[in-house]
């Protein structure tokens, strides 16, 4: 099959041509974007899955052509294969002849930055390795303290009102408190920059001045981090041994707050209506059937925060689900389609718990390296909401909710919630607190068992036993080692006890557990 891009890309139909109000272009191709794609995106996926099969032709904005990729196993391909599918956008055949002006309406999605969604390789490796390395420092208890702090901060403004918008007055701006504390500059948290982040991956004709507003916020903070280092992510990415330009550093804080950010933001409203809207759902939460991480991860499946992701260009000639693709095409990481591939969810009504072979992250070596901090910010962020309004009901029809999408994601305009008014909330004095972990001494050692001998596995060394074994000596980690996070305790125990936690004791009372379960979300 040869590849159907035989227009012009960016020429239109007459203006009194019947085809500017549907939702295909020159070709016969369909776009991915206009109001079929942001009213009905499933839909438009099954069409296309159904005309093209695992790979379809799609126009973008400006009807610019690109694939747009629908099956599971050749979207893992296409992550996992960075020598036929690049990240660089300089690939891109319509940048190289001008078919796309820097002032498209995505262009903040893809002009290439130098940071380390547009490279590969070494570089790649480079970059990626200061943006983890500075993730692992972050103290992820601590974090979620902060995150249910922010949730009661948030719950406190419409407690007593009895009536809410879930999307405006929480959804939308705990992710962004959340990073702005975990950034270190929680004083430039404001609605100019939640609305700001939303607008810049739209496609709208403000989304290069959204994204103006946004790189000025984050260079003023790498300066004063280049001056005064602090215990944030911003200093540990300015710091790192990867020695990272002021434009390098700026730009992936800008990559991962927008990342962040909306895929958070998608991801709370996503779960907060399935809670409200699905019976089955409700019921098997609140009645201890089903937690809220188990109930994040179905939300991964079934609504992901991104429906795709732009993009991959094609290295060279190549061929992936029976579609010839050619050098400097760009291909979309169709994550929502995926995620419905009749090839991995016949039934898309199954229970997928327990099962993360979603692509709600992407995969490959670009996959996301926040997610768990995403998935932390939408399981403590709703549980403290249904702890303090366990009563919350939907305050319009199901049939009334409207969504707002693009080729990228799709979300929630409102989600109206009525509940018996409750009193505000006391909140601790201090906000904020220092995030990094705790540098503990290498002889500090903590496990949740009694010490018991273990039989020594055959193929071990004489006299040497696995650091993991239960009841092992405790191993010296040289000094550069990550910290260990500390285990749940109520005391620090001296340097190498063990430490039988009181929940393990045959006689301990339930209610044990549950307080527990609160420290450990910083309740």
């Amino acid at each position: 099959m040869t590849t159907p891009f035989h227009h012009e890309p960016g020429v239109s139909p007459p203006p009194q041509c019947p085809a500017h109000n549907l939702g295909t272009g020159p070709g016969g191709l369909r776009r991915l974007y206009g109001p079929e794609a942001e009213n009905d995106p499933a839909g438009l996926y099954d069409k296309l899955r159904a005309e093209h099969g695992t790979v379809a032709p799609v126009l973008l904005h400006g009807d610019v052509p690109a694939w747009l990729v629908l099956g599971h196993s050749e979207n893992l391909h296409l992550t996992r294969t960075p020598s036929q599918f690049s990240r660089d956008s300089r690939r891109w055949r319509a940048l190289q002849d001008g078919s796309v002006a820097p002032d498209h309406p995505l262009a903040p999605i893809f002009t290439w930055q130098p940071v380390c969604v547009f490279a590969d390789g070494a570089k790649h490796e480079r970059q990626r390795g200061a943006v983890t390395d500075s993730m692992e420092r972050i103290d992820t208890r601590g974090v979620r303290r902060h995150i249910n702090r922010f949730s009661n901060r948030l719950v406190n403004d419409f407690s007593e009102k009895g009536s809410a918008d879930l999307v405006s007055q929480f959804a939308e701006h705990l992710p962004m408190m959340v990073m702005c504390a975990i950034f270190g500059m929680p004083e430039e948290y404001d609605e100019r920059l939640v609305q700001a982040a939303r607008d810049m991956t739209r496609g709208t004709e403000t989304a290069v001045a959204s994204n103006a507003h946004i790189v000025s916020v984050l260079t003023r903070l790498v300066e004063r981090r280049r001056a005064e280092p602090a215990p944030d992510f911003a200093s540990w990415l300015v710091e790192h041994p990867a020695t990272m330009s002021d434009i390098e550093v700026v730009e992936h804080l800008r990559l991962i707050l927008i990342a962040a950010y909306e895929s958070t933001a998608n991801l709370i409203a996503n779960v907060l209506r399935m809670v409200l809207t699905d019976p089955r759902f409700r019921a098997r939460l609140s009645g201890g059937h089903m937690t809220v991480p188990e109930a994040v991860e179905q939300t991964l499946w079934d609504e992901p925060p991104f429906t795709a992701v732009f993009g991959r260009w094609a290295v060279g000639d190549t061929e992936l689900g029976g579609q010839q693709i050619k050098a400097g095409d760009a291909l979309l990481v169709g994550i929502a389609p995926a995620n419905t591939d009749p090839t991995v969810r016949p039934d898309l009504t199954a229970n997928m718990e327990g099962n993360r072979a979603h692509l709600a992250f992407s995969g490959g070596p670009h996959e996301c390296p926040g997610q768990d901090i995403g998935r932390a910010i939408a399981d403590v962020g709703v549980d403290a909401l249904l702890m303090r309004l366990p009563d919350l009901e939907l305050g319009t029809e199901e049939s009334e909710l409207r969504w707002v999408g693009n080729i990228m994601s799709r979300h929630l305009v409102e989600l109206p919630v009525k509940f018996a008014p409750s009193p505000q909330q006391k909140l601790d004095s201090d906000p904020l607190s220092v995030m990094a972990r705790a540098v503990r001494p290498a002889g500090d050692w903590e496990i949740s068992s009694p010490a018991r001998p273990v039989p020594e596995p055959a193929h071990s060394i004489a006299g040497m036993q696995p650091a993991h074994a239960p009841g092992a000596a405790p191993q010296h980690r040289p000094a550069a080692a990550p910290a260990e996070t500390p285990a749940p305790a109520t005391a620090e125990p001296a340097p190498g006890t063990a430490v039988i936690p009181q929940q393990r004791r045959p006689a301990a009372p339930a209610r044990l557990w549950q307080a527990v379960s609160r420290w450990w979300n910083g309740y």
